[in-house]
């Protein structure tokens, strides 16, 4: 039986003190709740000075000194006579006048003083250096001959025009069955004499080609002048072949 009364005792203790533990963390609870609300609710009794310190913002800093101030500089006026280029009425009579003196003129020289550097019996006027500085500066002067080239470069216009002679190809008979026509542009040399020189394929059909070649050799031109001698000219020909024409 004192067993059952030590258990029975110990779990009341036990319970006991539990519950006391509960009722006091919650009334400490309160009144730390109670402590914050109170300044929350009751604004009047905070101190105001140092709220208004917190809150209002410092004053501005004090403006920078202003510049000092430029040197004035002082113009100093010169007055004149002459106004816009021309000369302007004088306000008041000067107390001395100054004259000018202009320096007398040189005599006319004679016939017989002559020039420096002349020859007694010479005129003024004359050439300097003399009879033989006159007869070097009246020595006419040759303007040097620009040479002619020997080959130039002449349009196909140009070229047509000095023609003289012009041969027709003759149509290749497999160029016509095949019905194949077109243009054929050579680069030819004509010499001085106006004949044909090394003749130069540039595009054409290769079945139009070799007749063209064989007619433009016998084409004959008249010399191409320059600066009135002949030279030598570079050009393209054309020949056409259409089978309408041919």
């Amino acid at each position: 039986m004192f067993e059952d009364s030590l258990i029975e005792s110990g779990g009341r203790l036990k319970t006991k003190r539990g519950r006391m533990s509960f009722v006091a963390f919650v009334l400490e609870a309160i009144i730390v709740g109670v402590m914050i609300l109170i300044p929350l609710i009751f604004t009047e009794a905070l101190p105001k000075t140092q709220l208004m310190t917190f809150l209002v913002a410092p004053p501005p800093p004090p403006p920078p000194p202003p510049p000092a101030a430029a040197p004035v500089k002082i113009v100093k006026v010169i007055q004149t006579d002459i106004v816009n280029g021309e000369l302007r009425t004088p306000t008041k009579i000067p107390k001395k006048v100054e004259m000018i003196k202009e320096d007398e003129a040189p005599p006319p020289m004679s016939a017989t003083a002559g020039v420096i550097g002349g020859v007694p019996g010479g005129v003024p006027g004359g050439s300097m250096g003399g009879v033989i500085g006159s007869v070097l500066s009246s020595t006419p002067t040759v303007a040097p001959k620009i040479a002619t080239p020997q080959r130039v470069r002449v349009s196909s216009g140009v070229v047509q025009g000095l023609l003289v002679r012009r041969v027709n190809p003759v149509y290749p008979p497999l160029a016509r069955q095949a019905r194949i026509q077109g243009t054929v542009i050579l680069q030819a040399q004509i010499s001085k004499t106006g004949d044909i020189e090394n003749l130069q394929l540039i595009s054409g059909h290769p079945m139009l080609a070799p007749a063209a070649i064989e007619a433009v050799k016998q084409w004959k031109y008249r010399p191409y002048l320059l600066n009135g001698e002949p030279c030598e000219v570079d050009t393209q020909i054309q020949v056409n072949f259409t089978l309408a024409g041919g």
